[in-house]
């Protein structure tokens, strides 16, 4: 047990290690007593050993290492014996940046030269080309005939390994440590190899706005790998200055007895980093935040009247004034903001383009998404990690790389997923997710729970379940992404029907797997295209005329309805309407929705010719559209809300859908998508509250050739009626070759065409009976104490309506009038 390998690579004030130093000496107590409750005074005694054979520990904050240091000198105090000595096994760094054996032997990247805050962006082209040629001219020179950077380092492993051995009874003994610890971090070899890879990190931080400096391009980091010293004496000052400034840690220099480089001939362990070896036991609670300066935090105590601006246009014009009087100060607020402003930017694009991270270093980078990566790169072949990170590691689409690689790599072992329902982290939003994850190597299928609230949830057997490879492969094809399940049977029902039913787009099949030539559109963003938008009152102004739901101004310029994604629910496309003012909206009214002449008022109207060509680029002709509310929840009535509505204008929240088939197909397709047994499983999928396009295509809708001329017949009718209650839907049920009026407004009729629909969609996914009584309401299918609900909303809303969850009782029994074929 003394050999196991244990660290947090932001250790804070180590209660991690803390505890995982408590936990292995009350093991090695107990096995050296041979019966379970060993003394105090052995306890004590293990515990002073683990903390000087087993513990490691970095972070970035020289006061947290410091605290660190002494926590564990506090916990790990032996009578008679001297503290022991820490210094080469809890570090101050940035875990996050630093070089590694595969980066200093690939050289320096182009990628190195992208302008940040600060620099001239015609001097990086200029270090960028002249970069770039000298990576061309080393791969023909004979320069690939060099030795590996750390063949020249001295044996640095044997150096670490043989201080570990020696004894630290005595205060003589450990000062003994100390000094050959110095002698260490003072050898050439030591030294040498952390300036290259200092160097190498200064490289993307460095300021690159001096036409007339060399540098540090391959040319310039060739000559230091072969001769450290050949290098002028004020770049070695600036790239010293810079490994203080971000302190830069080097794991294969930092503990070298764990990460040993390999040679040419060998084969690492971890083929990305070049080295073999690793951490046993990795543990840890890494920072959630993203690495962007936050103007408003950096001003709260500098600048409150910057940080209180009403918009960041505002705060921009505050920040732009601080120019004027940085020339009256040394050192102006304005210098510190830039510089500050370089160092998050510069820290961001070393993580994203430095091939450190190449699951998890895209977009606004965040940290607990690189700590993720950085523990499945320190973990040796055999060991293990636990982390505490946002749910989102397993669901975004950002970290989709990094969750593919250890669910599919068979390196995660388990995923307990925790609701911050009852402030777990006190200083977390309730709403907040997090997930304890574990990773492993060789697992055959991994171990998940999800929505806990607290620990004892951990240990039901309803709220646990298991996927594979496979299984994540066929629910989630594109983004291997993980699946949101409250309980076994909510994942065993999810996957019979995903074995059923296609996913919408399975990107992995190229055109095939698009089987409805889907595609999407978002028409006009609320923020960029608001310059084309116009309330009542301007078009008014204008002099423009209203002519039905249309306005002509006097120049002949046609303006339609801008739809929002609040105005449109499933088979409804006059939910809601804003008030006269323009500024206020509200439900449509019953007597509103009788009307079929009624048509809700928009906030906005915009030019019918941008909305035309834009429906032109994607090859629309049909005088209506389809699209869903881009903003949902898992926890509201109905979580996927699609709807269709007239040939207007459409808000970015409300993404529309096309598919390249007939008619008939559309209103199947629009059908499917309001299907409550299709909703049971977006529930399952979707882990915020944005309902993204990666999401939609691997939604599990029926295929066009599922639908024979029996389905078509029943859905068609039902689809219309529900659908066409106005007549500025009429060219959409022209299509479905109804030529009568709009359909009466009817909540009773409309509530049991629904439900027949709904039935019958449940059986066109292949379902029982049963299945479907628990997709309604599993507290009715498997007792009241049963860890999972569906849609609870629905059946509190309906319960005060109705007094009753009518949803239920109308499927079910539409369900048993199919049965016996009393619906045609």
């Amino acid at each position: 047990i003394l050999n196991l390998k244990v660290c947090d690579p932001a250790c804070g004030s180590g209660h991690f290690l803390l505890a995982a130093a408590r936990r292995l000496a009350a093991e090695i107590s107990r096995l050296q007593a041979g019966f379970d409750t060993p003394g105090e005074q052995q306890r004590q005694h293990a515990l002073r050993e683990v903390v000087r054979h087993c513990i490691y520990g970095v972070d970035k904050n020289p006061l947290a290492v410091e605290l660190c240091k002494t926590a564990l000198w506090v916990e790990a105090l032996e009578p008679g014996k001297p503290l022991t000595f820490l210094d080469h096994r809890i570090k101050c760094g940035d875990s996050l940046v630093g070089a590694t054996p595969v980066a200093l032997e690939a050289g320096i990247p182009d990628a190195a030269f992208e302008p940040v805050t600060g620099d001239d962006k015609k001097v990086c082209t200029v270090l960028k080309k002249r970069n770039k040629e000298q990576r061309q001219h080393k791969m023909v020179s004979l320069f690939r005939e060099e030795p590996y950077p750390w063949e020249q380092l001295g044996n640095l492993a044997t150096s670490m390994l043989n201080l570990n051995t020696l004894p630290a009874d005595t205060l003589g003994e450990v000062a003994e440590q100390k000094r050959r610890y110095a002698e260490h971090v003072r050898s050439g070899g030591y030294l040498s190899g952390r300036f290259l890879a200092d160097t190498w990190c200064a490289a993307f931080v460095i300021k690159k706005n001096d036409p007339f400096a060399p540098g540090i391009t391959e040319e310039l980091f060739r000559r230091i790998r072969r001769n450290p010293h050949d290098v002028p004496n004020p770049l070695k000052r600036e790239i010293q200055h810079l490994a203080g400034e971000y302190r830069f840690f080097h794991w294969h220099l930092e503990f070298p007895e764990l990460f040993r480089p390999v040679t040419k001939d060998e084969k690492a362990d971890n083929d990305a980093m070049g080295w073999r070896g690793g951490f046993d036991v990795m543990l840890g609670n890494p920072p959630w935040e993203r690495i962007k300066l936050q103007e408003q935090e950096f001003f709260d105590k500098r600048a409150p009247e910057i940080a209180r601006a009403p918009n960041k246009a505002a705060r921009e014009k505050l920040i732009q004034a601080l120019v004027s009087s940085a020339s009256t100060q040394p050192y102006s607020l304005l210098d510190a903001f830039n510089a500050a402003k370089r160092q998050a930017e510069a820290t961001s694009q070393f993580c994203r383009t430095s091939g450190r991270f190449p699951l998890t270093g895209c977009g606004d980078v965040n940290t607990y998404a690189l700590f993720a990566e950085l523990f499945l790169n320190l973990q040796s072949s055999s060991g293990r990690a636990g982390f505490i990170v946002p749910t989102g590691i397993a669901t975004d689409d950002s970290t989709k790389k990094y969750f593919e690689a250890v669910s599919l790599g068979g390196r995660l072992v388990s995923l307990l997923d925790f609701e911050n329902r009852e402030a777990i982290f006190t200083g977390v939003h309730r709403s907040f997710k997090f997930a304890l994850l574990t990773l492993g190597n060789r697992i055959p299928a991994t171990r998940f729970t999800f929505f806990a609230t607290r620990a004892e949830h951990l240990l039901e057997p309803e709220r646990q379940f298991t996927l594979s490879a496979e299984d994540i492969r066929l629910i989630n094809p594109n983004t291997r992404t993980c699946p949101v399940f409250r309980s076994k049977r909510d994942a065993e029902l999810t996957k019979k029907i995903y074995r059923n039913v296609p996913v919408l787009i399975d990107e992995t099949k190229g055109d095939q797997g698009n089987p409805w030539g889907i595609k999407f559109m978002r028409m006009l963003d609320m923020s960029n295209d608001s310059g084309l938008f116009r309330t009542a009152e301007q078009l008014a102004e204008m002099r423009a005329v209203r002519d039905g739901v249309k306005w002509l101004d006097g120049t002949g310029e046609v303006w339609v309805p801008l739809y929002e994604a609040k105005m449109v629910h499933q088979f409804n496309h006059r939910w809601a309407t804003y008030a006269e003012n323009g500024v206020d909206s509200r439900d449509v009214k019953l007597e509103e929705q009788i009307d079929p002449e009624y048509a809700p008022l928009p906030r906005y109207w915009v030019p019918e010719k941008e909305v035309e060509s834009r429906l032109k680029a994607k090859g629309w002709n049909r005088e209506w559209l389809m699209g869903w509310r881009d903003i949902c929840r898992s926890t509201d009535e109905r979580t996927v809300i699609a709807g269709v509505i007239p040939r207007v204008g459409v808000s970015n929240k409300l993404p529309l859908i096309f598919s390249e088939l007939d008619k008939i197909s559309q209103m199947a397709l629009y059908a499917n998508l309001c299907a409550i047994v299709f909703d049971f499983v977006a529930r399952q999928k979707l882990g915020g509250t944005t309902l993204n396009y990666f999401y939609a295509k691997q939604f599990p809708v029926l295929s066009p050739i599922s639908y024979n001329a029996e389905n078509l017949d029943f859905i068609t009718p039902r689809v219309l009626e529900l659908t066409y209650t106005a007549h500025d839907l009429k060219p959409f049920a022209e299509d479905l070759g109804y030529h009568g009026p709009p359909f009466r407004w009817d909540p009773d009729r409309r509530a049991h065409l629904r439900a027949e629909l709904d039935a019958y969609y449940a059986r066109l996914y292949g379902l029982t009976r049963d299945e479907l009584r628990y997709i309604l309401d599993p507290a009715d299918a498997m007792g009241p104490d049963y860890p999972s609900e569906t849609f609870r909303g629905l059946k509190n809303n309906e319960m005060k309506a109705f007094g009753e969850y009518r949803t239920a009782r109308l499927v079910l029994a539409a369900w048993d009038r199919l049965e016996r074929g009393e619906v045609g």
